[in-house]
């Protein structure tokens, strides 16, 4: 299992996304959470498509978490449905995957 894992989430506000990325780090549920705003989303949601501007949440964790995240997300996401996508890089910086793991 690789020692980190990325997890990606939207949220349809700038309040929403602090919010979120705070709790999971208090939580130490991530090490980190990077908000990046201006994210223009266009999806198909019952039947319809639609668009909505979204800020993208980036979340450094390892692969473990992702139960716990999934579950915090239900908890403080105001979506019915908030996307939660797993990646897993390749490569990582040993020191990097250290501090994730120590602020876990």
């Amino acid at each position: 299992m690789p020692p980190i894992a990325l997890l990606l989430t939207t949220a349809g506000s700038q309040d929403e996304a602090a919010k979120i990325a705070r709790e999971l780090v208090e939580r130490r549920l991530a090490a980190c959470v990077n908000v990046i705003p201006g994210v223009a989303s266009t999806y198909r949601w019952k039947g319809a498509v639609e668009t909505a501007a979204e800020w993208l949440l980036v979340i450094k964790t390892r692969p473990d978490r992702f139960a716990d995240v999934q579950a915090a997300l239900g908890e403080l996401h105001s979506y019915e449905l908030p996307e939660l996508v797993m990646i897993t890089p390749e490569m990582v910086d040993p020191r990097y995957a250290a501090w994730v793991e120590d602020s876990l």
